[in-house]
């Protein structure tokens, strides 16, 4: 069976990360790496986040970005 992804430009790919209910409310928004990678780029990803002040981290396989300018401590 052959694999069909849905192709849409990286900047509309973008703009749709920062558009969803929980980055609306400065809340964090997930992406596995490997779509972040197919579609935009981690390079991309990471000066955008940064242009708006927010953070990132990436765990394992997730990119989870905190949609707002708040610090971000790690607990243990």
């Amino acid at each position: 069976m052959a694999h069909v992804f849905r192709t849409i430009s990286p900047e509309l790919w973008m703009q749709q990360i920062f558009d969803v209910k929980s980055a609306r409310q400065g809340g964090v928004v997930r992406r596995k790496l490997r779509d972040v990678e197919r579609n935009v780029g981690l390079a991309p990803l990471h000066n955008e986040v940064r242009r708006r002040g927010y953070h990132a981290v990436l765990n394992g396989e997730q990119v989870n970005i905190f949609s707002n300018n708040q610090p971000v401590r790690l607990l243990c």
